[in-house]
């Protein structure tokens, strides 16, 4: 029976416990709520974590003469940025629906007890919940990435380089200081150097400093690449077939608001809904829920696409709440003193994922 807000107040005893990402809240009837517990069934939303490649690609100040002092022309010639979408994973959960509150009635000493969400959303009856499926949007992850300027080079230079003027003979500085680092690497691999280290750690650091030298000398003639990536979450409430922007991804914003038109849009769409029918009789006719029935979802479904334009990037079908008809189980079910049953339902949609007979 569903009931004005004021009934939202009086929830009987609570007790606590963890299951899963949230909270859980068991409410058993006592004279405090006229041994009435109120409960909602849920809404579904999606929680879409979508992770994206950031390329950030640096000129060497020197790349016209990389041909010449280093051999190559393939080199950074400017700098850019850019960000690709790699991934996508979707996920359903629920939360309550604050149009959807039903109280279920008991009678003093009734032992019946309801599992519900912190929210109020129904999870179980006379049982706790296995599991609530609850992923609430977290902070955004990013993987760490070496910072480059571009000018590393410099800390290896001599005073000849910083005297020149000419860019061409600072060129030339720095690749004959790059073809003695390079030498120098030899002679230790191959135990030919004038100093050689006294162990084995001594030349594992030594080649590791010439290594970052020839890195950094490289870099002033071919530039310099750096990949990172950040993952973000996004919330989402199916409510009609269509599309929508979600999110744009700017090449130099990165994740940006769906009203900010500097990046290109990642759409999602609702498609091909299928609306759940309540069940029918022997005749055809829909069966009439049981007298305060304890309300549950029939869930219907619909496919879900995110895509940028030109590309597919994710296609699944999702069972939805919100697409559903509302059915209901006898509560004589749950208030039998010699063989009550109980009942657990799916999170994220409300339907009955589960009933048996309680184990005395």
């Amino acid at each position: 029976m569903r009931q004005t807000a004021y009934l939202l107040l009086a929830l009987g005893m609570i007790v606590p416990f963890a299951v899963a990402a949230q909270q859980t809240k068991l409410l058993t009837a006592d004279k405090h709520n006229e041994y009435g517990l109120v409960y909602s069934l849920p809404v579904t939303e999606l929680r879409i974590d979508v992770t994206a490649t950031r390329t950030v690609r640096k000129a060497g100040p020197y790349w016209q003469y990389a041909k010449k002092f280093i051999g190559t022309d393939n080199v950074v010639r400017e700098d850019e940025e850019s960000w690709t979408v790699d991934k996508m994973e979707v996920t359903s959960y629920g939360v309550a629906d604050p149009e959807s509150r039903y109280l279920m009635q008991l009678k003093p000493g009734a032992t019946t007890y309801l599992a519900v969400a912190d929210d109020g959303m129904l999870l179980a009856v006379n049982a706790e919940p296995t599991d609530n499926a609850v992923r609430k949007p977290s902070a955004p992850r990013k993987s760490p990435a070496k910072a480059f300027t571009g000018k590393e080079y410099l800390q290896y230079v001599g005073e000849d380089f910083l005297a020149s003027q000419s860019s061409a003979k600072q060129a030339q500085l720095l690749a004959e200081s790059l073809m003695e680092i390079r030498d120098a690497k030899v002679s230790l691999t191959r135990g030919t150097a004038e100093s050689m280290p006294t162990d084995g750690r001594q030349l594992e650091l030594m080649l590791a400093s010439l290594s970052d030298q020839e890195a950094a000398l490289t870099a002033a003639f071919a530039g310099t690449e750096t990949i990172s990536s950040e993952t973000r979450t996004f919330t989402f409430r199916p409510e009609k077939e269509g599309r929508s922007v979600l999110f744009r991804l700017s090449d130099f914003e990165g994740f940006t608001t769906p009203g900010d038109y500097s990046g290109a849009p990642v759409y999602i769409q609702i498609s091909d809904v299928t609306e759940a029918e309540l069940p029918k009789d022997v005749n055809g006719e829909e069966k009439k829920l049981p007298k305060d029935a304890v309300a549950y979802i029939i869930p219907g479904s619909a496919k879900i696409t995110l895509s940028v334009p030109g590309r597919q990037l994710f296609s699944d079908r999702f069972d939805l709440a919100q697409f559903g008809a509302v059915f209901g189980l006898s509560p004589s079910l749950f208030t039998s003193k010699k063989e009550p049953s109980y009942a657990i339902f799916d999170p994220a949609t409300g339907a009955l994922r589960e009933i048996g007979e309680v184990r005395q």
